[in-house]
């Protein structure tokens, strides 16, 4: 068999010849360097395939990637030697996908991942598919197989095309070495054009290593992807009527205030009108969870004052939600009074699962403007928000501490929270202990909260939060803080990113809720499935500090409340990724709970109520 039929990943590759070089090595940019017609890098010359896609990201802005090195995808790893982009190796596809996701919610550009055939594009197949939930934009580049092996069940060989088409916004299989930087150019532009979301270029090895003199021009993504950014006029005027007519007006944010860089405008628009505020879990931060017109996030986990107003609201302004069953419940008795507003970037999410009787099509922060700007008579608020203060004040976010209880989780959460900073970046896995961070945790700034909500992946915390702080120091944000809460069962999927955290000495926390269950599958057995608790035991979980130990970071364990303080004070002040092994109550559920399919407004407080 010739060698361009088996391409050996990394553990089989053949050694370099100078192994000293990396790929995570980058050159400085020049300031002397010619610009595109928007200041920014324009592409240099190229001689391969490999060095147009290199030439592609850099005239497109992208300065970080994040992969892992294999042998399908090494023309462009040997491209990369010489880029200006700054390359994290990770321990895992999978990891390098979340990675890439975070660091797009944090900059607000799209990530990029890297991976070889095969094996390797599969492994980032979760990573993209969570992306794809939560309309993030990210760019991975795979390697393939040589062209002419195509379709051979070569060594290696995925159709990573026909894989990843349901779960990518576009993706491209790359042609030829001439045509291979436009066409990754514009995927880059594509995944941040309209409504975000993860693209993928397939590169055969043959492409990338073909020569080429074809420099890649501008990119820009195709025709038709950049929607009108404004709403229709007269439909904005109805809406506006609507608004000021309600008695009990209610703002939704959902993600794509985020993703749309819109928390201003929503701000300014329900301050403007004194309109109480509710969130979804991916909108959390768009607007400030101190102020007193904002009522947290609202769905199965959300506050119950969050579920009575959407319960009782008459005018329901939902901005960048896409209206899915964690937040919606039954559909049939969601804002079953309300007339609903609702303001999206694409027409698809317009009625699809809730009807729409004012559809605004277009950009979230400047629809937002165009309502500010229409809304010409204050709708009567006082009493709506003198009500929604009463079911603050009926339904508050509690937990019970009892001296002869294991430490409470929500005490840890409000421990962090207390001793850091409102910017502090917050990355989750997936179960309880992310619902607990999501309500015990005061967000007051967009993009702090960075999570897995549609895909619900285990496992995301840990190389989100490489990525969230590989992110803020691009970003000359060093001070930051970046905690990742993890669940024991969360934690153990992708520890293994722990070794690219101690390696690049990214300051990162990881507090780790250990209540040796998968959780919130825990939660349900005892509430659904009386109480059998089928393969959610997590006994056999290694101990966590001392496997932080062997990794070469900070290893603490805490098991009593006096304990708290002190190892979040030593875990915050060292220079580098520190793991805290919380032994929390194992028997805590998270309350309120709307039962699946349930309404809203008929939420458990307690857990004789499921």
């Amino acid at each position: 068999m010739s060698d361009t039929a088996a391409q050996p990943r990394e553990d089989e590759a053949d050694e370099p010849a100078d192994p000293e070089r990396a790929a995570d090595s980058g050159r400085s940019i020049d300031p002397d360097e010619p610009t595109d017609a928007d200041g920014g890098p324009a592409a240099g010359p190229v001689s391969t395939g490999a060095e147009s896609v290199v030439a592609a990201l850099e005239a497109a802005g992208a300065e970080t990637a994040f992969g892992v090195q294999g042998g399908a995808i090494m023309p462009v790893y040997d491209a990369l030697y010489s880029s200006s982009i700054n390359h994290v190796t990770m321990a895992h596809e999978q990891g390098a996908a979340h990675a890439a996701d975070a660091y797009g919610v944090v900059t607000g550009d799209p990530g990029l991942c890297l991976a070889t055939s095969g094996p390797g594009a599969t492994n980032l197949v979760t990573g993209i598919a969570d992306a794809d939930m939560d309309s993030d934009a990210v760019l991975a580049l795979t390697g393939q197989v040589p062209t002419e092996f195509v379709g051979n069940d070569a060594f290696q060989e995925t159709d990573t095309i026909g894989v990843t088409r349901p779960i990518t916004k576009h993706n491209y299989f790359a042609g030829e070495a001439d045509t291979v930087g436009n066409t990754v150019g514009e995927a880059f532009e594509l995944s941040r054009s309209g409504r975000p979301g993860p693209t993928l270029v397939d590169l055969p090895k043959d492409v990338t290593q073909d020569e080429t003199d074809e420099t890649p021009g501008p990119a820009s993504p195709p025709a038709g992807a950049d929607p009108d950014p404004s709403a229709d006029d007269d439909a904005v005027e109805a809406a506006a009527r609507a608004i000021e007519g309600a008695e009990r007006p209610l703002c939704l944010f959902g993600g794509g205030v985020i993703k749309a860089d819109a928390s201003d405008a929503a701000r300014t628009f329900a301050r403007t009108y004194g309109i109480p505020v509710t969130t979804t879990m991916p909108g959390i931060g768009s607007f400030p969870e101190d102020e007193d017109l904002c009522l947290s996030w609202a769905g199965m986990h959300g506050t119950g004052y969050a579920n009575m107003a959407i319960t009782h609201t008459d005018c329901l302004i939902a901005v960048g939600t896409r209206f899915d069953d964690r937040l919606t419940g039954g559909i049939d008795t969601f804002a079953p009074e309300a007339e609903v507003v609702h303001v999206d970037i694409d027409p698809a999410e317009i009625s699809k699962n809730v009807h729409a009787d004012y559809p605004l099509i277009g950009d979230a922060g400047r629809v937002l403007d165009q309502l500010t700007a229409a809304v010409r008579e204050d709708p009567a608020t006082e009493a709506w928000r003198e009500q929604c203060a009463e079911w603050k004040e009926t339904y508050p976010l509690t937990y019970a501490t009892p001296e002869d209880e294991p430490l409470k989780p929500q005490f840890v959460v409000e421990a962090f929270d207390e001793a850091t900073d409102d910017d502090t970046i917050v990355t989750t896995g997936v179960g309880q202990h992310q619902m607990w961070a999501s309500q015990f945790w005061t967000y007051t700034e967009p993009r702090t909260w960075v999570s897995s909500h549609g895909l619900g992946t285990m496992g995301y915390g840990v190389p989100a939060a490489v990525g969230a702080r590989v992110a803020a120091d691009a970003m000359g944000e060093t001070d930051r803080d970046v905690v990742c809460f993890d669940g024991d069962g969360s934690f153990l999927m992708t520890m293994q990113e722990l070794s690219v955290a101690v390696r690049e000495d990214l300051d990162v926390t990881i507090a780790v809720l250990n209540n040796e269950y998968i959780g919130m599958v825990r939660q349900w057995q005892d509430a659904f499935y009386e109480g059998r608790h089928m393969a959610s035991d997590y006994t056999w979980m290694p101990e966590f500090d001392k496997l932080a130990e062997a990794f070469g970071a900070l290893g603490l364990r805490v098991d009593d409340y006096d304990e708290v303080a002190p190892a979040i004070e030593e875990a915050l002040d060292y220079d580098g990724p520190a793991v805290i092994d919380f032994h929390v109550d194992p028997e805590e559920n998270v309350l309120p709970m709307v039962p699946s399919g349930g309404a809203n407004g008929q939420f458990a407080t307690a857990e004789d109520q499921l």
